[in-house]
């Protein structure tokens, strides 16, 4: 067998008081798509920015075709050819496509930095590829999949032979991934290594030639797709078997919690993202909101949870009008959310974790009483909720940046169901979490559902959707299109309607009723 082009020996890596990686061995060979899998804070994204010259390690040794090599920075991975994209993105946002993918790496004429030459290269790359991207485009206009196009672009660029993805359909819609699926196996084919961090399993069946499976910072298990199942998978990566499809009892629906109508919403330019919307969520029941994004879903929720000003309508909590209401008078009427942006919209990343824990409490009752904060109430009532939501931290003191998206996540969940909430707003409520995650947040919403809270779930996973769903709304270019009950209509059905169907002919053809 050819050599590894890349070799881990023994590499180990800690943090105060935690063992991130313990003494991982890995080989990457030439043409290959290996999938690291793991749960949140299983030391994934660590080992690869090891391998990145983000981290240094405390012990063990990088090989590159064969040779130890010391990677103590990015620009000496890219030397090599190692190339990564991480979760979030690192895009200068008001540039252009082709200043981003040549930036730090510009063609220069005479000192003077070559624009047209810039722009041919992004074309050229682009068509080699297949990555469609317009290289004059300013990237804060472009959509995710395709901003991460041109991450991936800069990548090859830069001449990367060894492409790291981490996390990489994290943010992207259903559509989306598959294009992404496309143009990694076409990285393949020109020769490429790709390391494709995730712990998504049905994604590492699909795209993966060989899966490393890593637990608690240590390698557990190599497979590959045709020797497992997800059931494996899955049981290798959190060491139990893991429920799937959680079952759930009919809903018992209660007193209207949240009755919408009428609603109109306009994005920051003026443009109309929700158009005469209306809908009710009663206690004791889970509505889901299934759309493409970018149909006005992010509007819809913002307008709910006062975060985005009303055109016309009225939202009613119960019997109160929260229409006008503030983000913060939202919050103590009754109303938790879930940002579909947790980074934006869920967590101060400079607080720490018992600081983004009491977010939109802080001012009340156990946190704060008389003008003054209760530090032992907020330790010992933030305690309970990281041990109850499993949230991987050395300690309550360290900021919410340091964790792992998947905690990060864990820690907006352990706050807004800690609430007690009367509606909880769920905005992709699962986005990077493992399978052992979701299978607990999914437990989770259907105890406040049966606690007898209203639910409004959005959600890009038609799983999750089906799964979890008493009713599902379909919205498509700021419209309700169809109504949907538990169990009434297949994956294909929902996509239908998702992107537009309706007709009384496409009607006829997938059997359901006109919309």
């Amino acid at each position: 067998m050819e050599p590894p082009l890349l070799e881990l020996r023994g590499i180990t890596k800690r943090f105060p008081g935690v063992l991130a990686n313990d003494r991982v061995d890995l080989q990457l060979h030439r043409g290959e798509i290996v999938a690291l899998l793991g749960e949140n804070g299983a030391g994934k994204t660590t080992l690869m920015n090891v391998v990145y010259g983000l981290l240094s390690p405390d012990a063990g040794e990088v090989l590159f075709e064969g040779s130890e090599v010391s990677i103590r920075s990015p620009r000496q991975a890219i030397s090599l050819g190692i190339g990564m994209v991480h979760q979030h993105f690192m895009l200068v946002e008001p540039l252009t496509v082709a200043e981003n993918i040549v930036l730090g790496h510009e063609p220069a004429r005479a000192t003077v930095i070559d624009f047209k030459a810039a722009r041919s290269f992004v074309q050229d790359l682009s068509e080699r590829y297949g990555l469609k991207v317009d290289p004059d485009e300013r990237i804060e206009n472009l959509p995710v999949g395709t901003q991460q196009r041109v991450e991936i672009l800069k990548a090859l660029y830069r001449g990367a032979r060894v492409l790291i993805l981490d996390e990489p359909t994290a943010v992207l819609t259903p559509q989306e991934v598959h294009e992404l699926f496309a143009v990694v196996r076409s990285l393949v084919t020109e020769g490429l290594t790709v390391v494709f961090i995730t712990h998504k399993l049905e994604e590492v069946m699909n795209v993966a030639d060989r899966v490393v499976v890593m637990r608690d910072g240590a390698v557990v298990g190599e497979t590959r797709p045709s020797e497992t199942d997800q059931k494996g998978l899955a049981r290798l990566m959190v060491g139990r078997e893991v429920v799937f499809r959680i079952t759930r009892t009919p809903s018992h629906c209660g007193a209207t919690v949240l009755s919408v109508a009428d609603l109109n919403v306009v994005t920051d330019r003026g443009i109309e993202a929700v158009r005469g919307v209306s809908f009710e969520v009663c206690g004791g029941e889970i509505v889901a909101i299934a759309g493409v994004s970018g149909n006005g879903q992010t509007e819809l929720i913002e307008a709910l949870t006062g975060l985005r000003r009303v055109k016309s309508g009225k939202i009613m909590l119960g019997d109160r009008d929260i229409t006008k209401s503030s983000a913060r008078s939202t919050i103590e009427a009754g109303v938790s959310h879930v940002p579909e942006d947790r980074l934006r919209r869920g967590l101060v990343l400079e607080f720490d974790l018992a600081e983004n824990l009491i977010l939109g409490d802080h001012r009340r009752p156990p946190f704060a009483q008389y003008g003054l904060m209760w530090p032992s109430a907020i330790t010992r009532i933030a305690e309970e909720r990281i041990e109850a939501y499993d949230v991987r931290t050395p300690s309550l003191d360290v900021d919410a940046a340091t964790l792992s998206g998947g905690n990060q996540q864990k820690l907006i969940l352990a706050r807004e169901l800690g609430r007690n909430p009367d509606l909880l707003i769920a905005a992709q409520p699962t986005r990077g979490l493992d399978v052992g995650a979701i299978e607990f947040v999914h437990g989770e919403i259907l105890k406040e559902r049966d606690a007898g809270k209203g639910i409004l779930l959005v959600s890009l996973e038609l799983e999750e959707v089906q799964s979890l769903a008493d009713r599902i709304l379909v919205i498509y270019e700021g419209r309700i299109v169809k109504e949907f009950a538990s169990g009434e209509a297949t994956d294909e059905e929902l996509g239908f309607y998702m992107t537009g169907g309706g007709g009384a002919k496409l009607d006829e053809e997938v059997g359901v009723a006109d919309a």
